[in-house]
Order: structure tokens, then sequence, then C-alpha cells
């Protein structure tokens, strides 16, 4: 069924506006994969702040031009499975995991801005930690120290307390 050219115009809009915040865009093909292993794909996706979506390849070709993304646009042939995130791993990671899992799924090819990423770049940017997991990484970083500090500061009078408790011990009743 083919869109007429409103529709086509609005796919486009939203495609565009998605590539705006983007930090990633993956392209994977998908000939082959069940209908509910791609039903729980988009769940995950959906978790993870992916836009994931199958769309015609002449539309996106449209949205990624005069962008970051433009480079992907010679890669647009054949069934594509397009996702768009704002965090640069999580849509690689969530199309790797799901390539491990489906061996129909395949990852074609991907993008940052301005910087084309082969199927092996995917594959080792989907094995970095996320930005909530860097950010958590960071957090214990920076309160480390100041932890440290508190139980040192707790331990002087704690060591006092037990020197008490053990004159107190030593003494006849």
């Amino acid at each position: 069924m083919s869109l007429n050219l409103d529709k086509k115009k609005a796919v486009v809009a939203e495609v565009s506006k998605q590539i705006e915040n983007a930090q990633s865009m993956i392209l994977a093909e998908y000939r082959g994969v069940g209908v509910q292993d791609m039903t729980n794909l988009r769940a995950e996706a959906r978790k993870s702040g992916v836009y994931l979506k199958v769309l015609k390849n002449n539309l996106v070709k449209r949205a990624v031009e005069n962008t970051p993304f433009s480079s992907l646009a010679e890669e647009m042939v054949g069934p594509l499975l397009f996702g768009i995130s704002d965090d640069p791993v999580s849509a690689a990671k969530i199309l790797n995991d799901f390539a491990k899992t489906n061996d129909l799924f395949t990852i074609k090819t991907g993008a940052m801005p301005d910087k084309k990423l082969d199927a092996g770049a995917i594959k080792a940017l989907a094995s970095l930690p996320s930005r909530d997991e860097l950010l958590a990484i960071l957090m214990g970083t920076m309160q480390a120290p100041i932890s440290k500090f508190v139980r040192t500061l707790n331990e002087v009078p704690t060591k006092f307390v037990r020197g008490i408790a053990a004159v107190r011990d030593q003494k006849p009743a």
C-alpha cells in the first residue's frame, strides 16, 4: 500500500525530528525475522528510548539529506530496520543483543554524527557501558573520597568507646 504525498511528508518530518538530536543511527536487515521477535525487539527499544521503525528507504534518504548521517544514504538498500537514538550506545546495544539471539537479523551499518560505522564498530560500540552506567560509575568515583572521610571521622569516637569498654572489662566487678 503506497502512501499519499501528505503521509510521506509526515514520515520525512518525523524521521528528521528524530535525527535532529540523534547521536547514533543503525541500519539492520530484518528479512525472515518472525513477527513475535520483532515485537519483542520493539518493546526493548521503547524501554531504552530508541526510535525503531521499518521505513521506506527513499523517505529516510530524504530525511538524512544535509545531516551528519547523510553518509548512510548510499547503504539504504533492501528491507531495513532503522534504529535512531539520543544515546550513542543504546541503539547499538539493543540491536546487537537481538542479532546475537537471531541469526536472520543482520546489522549492516550505522553512523554517529559525521562518522560512518561498519558492523564491527557497532559491535564494539555495543560493548561500551551506556550513559546511565557511566554516570553511576562516575558518581561512585566521586562519592568514594567523601565516604572514606566520613568512615575515618567515625573511627575516632569508635576507638575511644572500644578503649573504655576494654578498661571496663579489665577491672574487677
